[in-house]
């Protein structure tokens, strides 16, 4: 008898499992569920409680709520890119405790939430790419324990706090291109050991600072392409212990000076690190050697330079002589003088 009561409950929780949310598409038993540019503003209702892929792009959300994800607890991959979405409220992404990839790119964010990362501690792939975002702070990316790639690209990101991505152990791909850095500080890549590629092109770096990269022990691809570097450290190479590294450095301002062609000389020499766009290396100083190809002409600057330096050293000391030629004689002419 008591079989009999709880079927008919047991049929209908089934039945409202599988339901789909009117206007969108369900496939796989409603396991996978395609909302694709259907022109809504809030996230619809009605989504199977067992979907793990809810496509969610081209709509036009404008916000992502506390409640906009309540349960949908078997959720894997949440795609919700080009939806004109300003705002992240604390907590919306909280229940989706087994997201493993989260697809906010081509939005309107200008920052993150201090808890948006809360809950998704199995999240393994995060593209925030083409939002507003102007600096990232300490807490948001915190609780990404298991995050391996993060796409920060074509954004505005002036800041990034030294502790923002403490939390992010496991991170192997990170992409900072197309943004607005000016310094690679020391402290920021601490806990990224296991970091193999690092993009940091088209930014406004002009420092890096020594210990930028020395935790860094198995990077691969290390792209400092189209930024402000006029000119570089050794040391900040050289802590960088990996078997093997490419490097893309061109496209900078590049001051074309004896220390430049030392630099780069001792950076050819090390076996792991490559320059894979050396020959693409031009000169912006001095006037003389703009435009210049460095890896045309490296060997000759600091020949030129020596040579240079030898001259004025030389006048230098002709100068000198003559000087000390000239005062012996006033002295001695003025001793005779005297004797007389």
């Amino acid at each position: 008898m008591l079989c009999v009561i709880f079927l008919p409950i047991i049929f209908l929780f089934a039945a409202s499992s599988k339901l789909c949310p009117h206007q969108c598409s369900c496939y796989e038993a409603s396991e996978l569920v395609d909302c694709r540019s259907r022109g809504f503003t809030h996230i619809p209702h009605s989504i199977p409680h067992g979907t793990w892929l809810l496509d969610l792009s081209g709509n036009k959300l404008s916000e992502l709520r506390s409640t906009s994800f309540t349960g949908i607890w078997a959720l894997r991959v949440l795609l919700v890119p080009q939806s004109n979405i300003q705002v992240v409220h604390s907590q919306a992404l909280s229940s989706l405790t087994f997201l493993e990839k989260l697809d906010l790119a081509y939005n309107e964010l200008r920052v993150l939430p201090p808890d948006f990362s809360q809950g998704l501690t199995y999240l393994k792939d995060l593209t925030l790419s083409h939002n507003a975002l102007e600096r990232l702070e300490t807490h948001s990316l915190e609780d990404l324990e298991s995050l391996e790639r993060l796409d920060l690209s074509h954004n505005h990101i002036q800041v990034i706090e030294v502790a923002a991505f403490r939390g992010l152990l496991m991170l192997r791909h990170l992409n900072l291109a197309w943004n607005q850095l000016t310094v690679l500080q020391g402290g920021l890549l601490t806990m990224q050991q296991g970091l193999g590629v690092l993009l940091l092109d088209h930014n406004n770096i002009s420092k890096i600072e020594a210990e930028a990269l020395a935790a860094l022990q198995t990077l691969t691809i290390l792209n400092l392409e189209a930024n402000q570097l006029r000119s570089l450290k050794f040391k900040t190479f050289l802590n960088l212990q990996t078997p093997s590294t490419h490097l893309q450095m061109s496209e900078n301002p590049w001051t074309c000076d004896c220390e430049l062609h030392r630099v780069f000389s001792k950076i050819l020499r090390v076996r792991h690190l490559h320059v894979d766009d050396f020959m693409n290396i031009t000169c912006h100083a001095p006037l003389l050697l703009a435009g210049a190809s460095l890896g045309l002409m490296h060997s000759k600057l600091c020949i030129a330079e020596t040579a240079t330096v030898l001259i004025i050293t030389g006048t230098v000391m002709v100068t000198v002589v003559g000087a000390l030629v000239m005062a012996e004689r006033k002295r001695k002419k003025k001793k005779m003088n005297l004797e007389r």
